[in-house]
């Protein structure tokens, strides 16, 4: 039924509204701005210098030479077109969905989940925690993305609890069914591990479903593009015989797209929550399994995989191994005749979040002791996290080019 949300909307009526809009510090305000407080969040994100980067960030497939693969900018605006949708048609909020929408893979590595899991292995290794994209996403915006504010100054992006929320909540890769907000209003940064916690808002558990729905059934359509999989997928038919022959339920991203969000809409409840029919699940459930055997566990990935964990582990090693506390600098500056734009770049950024730093205008967080090594370890990762494929690529081969 259409509105039928409408009574647990994030807004003014809400029980929650006053924590679904706080934010860490009181944010800027002019006497002519228009926007709503989602609205500024939507906006702040999409003029941050981490969304601009998702465009040449791999999102299962890198392509770098293929215009029609996915990007992991690409797949945040199918996020927000799908999650749109079913907000607008279940009463939500669809400032909301779409803020959170655009920012829940700002804590993306380059080269996608495989530069995760080598950044992971890393800091299981030096630091002794995992590293996941949806903590890395609530660390970018509540730490690390800056903008310049109305006067000169940079300043973090203080985002609501709201989209703060969605994008530590937002992992996609769930089986269960009924997907519900939690009433907890918990502090975000006691997230251990991803999916630990439900969202505190329906949006943000609109947006977590749409997570999965958009990437299904594109992997399908790249990895037939890329050849990894035939045209005719009659592997996946045999897997759900009620479609096979039946060409008006013909499997691909289109039809799955609209398939999945109309049955979601149609069987989903405030009383028994977000939730899919169980034969629309059963088929997402069978497309995603098919996936990951025949798309993301390829032998044909392999080579890539292994040449994206020589680059990672290669640039970080490299920065690490300057590290002596105060003369940690001293031995930076000795590498800018062999890797000067890696070396002049780490510093530059480093010194953003340094409690040492001399720039008048920034008024963002300090983050990083230079004579703490914990400090600099992480910042080599938060450092690494931030790249995208090709300026990762480029400090590699400036590495191994002398």
């Amino acid at each position: 039924m259409k509105n039928l949300f409408s009574t647990v909307s994030a807004n003014s009526n809400n029980i929650k509204w006053n924590n679904i809009i706080s934010r860490e510090t009181l944010l800027y305000t002019r006497n002519n701005d228009l926007r709503s407080d989602f609205e500024r969040d939507y906006t702040r994100i999409i003029h941050c210098n981490a969304y601009r980067r998702l465009k040449h960030k791999t999102q299962v497939f890198y392509s770098p030479e293929n215009d029609h693969i996915c990007t992991r900018i690409e797949h945040v605006n199918h996020v927000e077109s799908i999650s749109y949708t079913i907000a607008n048609y279940l009463g939500l909020n669809t400032e909301l969905t779409k803020a959170i929408s655009v920012g829940h893979d700002l804590g993306h590595s380059p080269f996608g989940h495989k530069g995760e899991k080598v950044l992971s292995e890393i800091c299981e290794r030096d630091l002794g925690f995992t590293f996941w994209h949806e903590k890395n996403g609530l660390n970018f915006v509540d730490n690390i993305e800056i903008l310049e504010d109305d006067k000169g100054n940079q300043q973090n992006l203080n985002l609501t609890y709201a989209v703060r929320d969605g994008i530590i909540s937002h992992c996609g890769e769930i089986d269960e069914n009924s997907l519900r907000p939690r009433d907890e209003f918990i502090d975000l940064n006691i997230y251990s591990f991803p999916n630990q916690f439900s969202p505190y808002t329906w949006e943000a558990c609109v947006v977590k479903i749409a997570d999965k729905i958009s990437y299904i059934g594109r992997d399908l359509e790249d990895a037939i593009s890329l050849g990894i999989l035939d045209n005719n997928l009659d592997e996946l038919y045999e897997l759900i015989p009620e479609l096979k022959g039946n060409s008006n339920k013909i499997i691909n991203n289109t039809v799955l797209i609209n398939n999945l969000i109309y049955d979601l809409c149609q069987n989903s409840s405030i009383e028994e929550g977000l939730c899919f029919s169980p034969y629309s699940l059963e088929i997402m459930n069978k497309v995603k399994d098919f996936n990951y055997k025949k798309i993301y566990s390829s032998p044909i990935l392999d080579p890539s995989n292994r040449y994206f964990s020589y680059i990672i582990n290669e640039i970080y090693n490299t920065i690490k191994n300057c590290y002596d506390y105060n003369n940690t600098y001293t031995n930076l500056n000795k590498l800018k005749k062999f890797y000067p734009n890696l070396t002049t770049g780490f510093m530059e950024w480093f010194n953003n979040y340094s409690k040492d730093s001399e720039k008048k205008n920034l008024k963002n967080k300090t983050l990083f002791d230079i004579n703490n090594p914990t400090d600099f370890y992480y910042s080599i990762i938060c450092y690494i996290s931030g790249m995208t494929d090709k300026f990762a690529i480029n400090m590699y081969n400036e590495i191994i080019g002398y």
